[in-house]
């Protein structure tokens, strides 16, 4: 081959180079728009979607809201006690509870005699307030549910005996059976005179359930490590108070402490139980 062929070969494998080279970068461009493309187009997905749900769960939330029914009597901060004995006893005792809470039950069925003794007896007052923890937790509505009922005991001046049959009667943690309302009315029916069609409205119809909501929130903004929380003049006393483990006789000693050269409260008394 003469040497000018050599050249035409040479320079025409430089074109075929040079063209091959132009199409693979026409190529990737293209490949990099589509890609480029996809992907604005899942993140404008994503974001319409993220909207979407946003406004749908506002929306539900405003939708379930409502306005807070206070029940009856309730006193304190935002009226969130459920108080159980006289106004002007010398001490007080904040339980926060939850209707699901397994060592609520256990903490109520160990120092309910104790406790009723002390507020009959005028030494202390105790205000109870309502959480929704377990719920949470675990899923369900037993503690919304049974939390609203108590309520609708309140609003009739049954909430202590009805707070009390609720946890003699309390199912077990992972069983939702204070979701069903029917359940609670059926409870409802072991405290003289509560059994109401006013008080299965309210139940039915979920009349507190703004309020315990906003109880919760209170709980979980409070601080607490859990439920039960017992404080005895804004002291924890649950499980135990400084170095002293909690007992019957130690909860009287407390409070007898606490109550030194103070009178028993007599006015505003509510009867603590049935």
């Amino acid at each position: 081959m003469s040497e000018k062929n050599q050249d035409r070969s040479r320079a025409a494998r430089d074109r075929l180079t040079q063209q091959r080279e132009q199409d693979r970068a026409r190529e990737r461009r293209r490949r990099t728009l589509i890609v480029s493309t996809a992907v604005v187009g899942v993140l404008a997905l994503a974001a319409v979607i993220g909207v979407i749900a946003a406004n749908a769960g506002k929306g539900d939330k405003d939708k379930e809201a409502g306005p807070a029914v206070t029940p009856s009597g309730a006193m304190g901060e935002d009226g969130l006690a459920l108080q159980v004995g006289a106004d002007d006893a010398p001490s007080t005792l904040t339980i926060w509870e939850d209707f699901r809470c397994p060592v609520c039950a256990q903490f109520e069925n160990a120092f309910r005699d104790t406790i009723t003794e002390l507020a009959d007896s005028g030494q202390l007052k105790v205000e109870y307030h309502l959480a929704t923890i377990i719920d949470g937790n675990l899923g369900g509505s037993g503690s919304l549910r049974a939390a609203n009922a108590a309520a609708c005991a309140q609003d009739v001046g049954k909430f202590a005996p009805y707070h009390d049959i609720l946890y003699r009667n309390q199912p077990a943690e992972t069983d939702d059976a204070f979701g069903d309302n029917g359940k609670l009315i059926d409870l409802a029916g072991k405290v003289d005179g509560l059994d109401t069609p006013a008080f299965r409205s309210c139940v039915e119809d979920g009349t507190h359930d703004s309020w315990v909501e906003k109880s919760n929130k209170a709980f979980t903004e409070g601080g607490f490590e859990g439920t039960p929380t017992a404080l005895l003049n804004g002291d924890s006393i649950f499980p135990k108070k400084g170095n002293e483990q909690i007992s019957e006789a130690n909860l009287k000693k407390w409070v007898a402490e606490a109550n030194k050269g103070k009178k028993p409260g007599t006015v505003g008394a509510t009867p603590s139980s049935s």
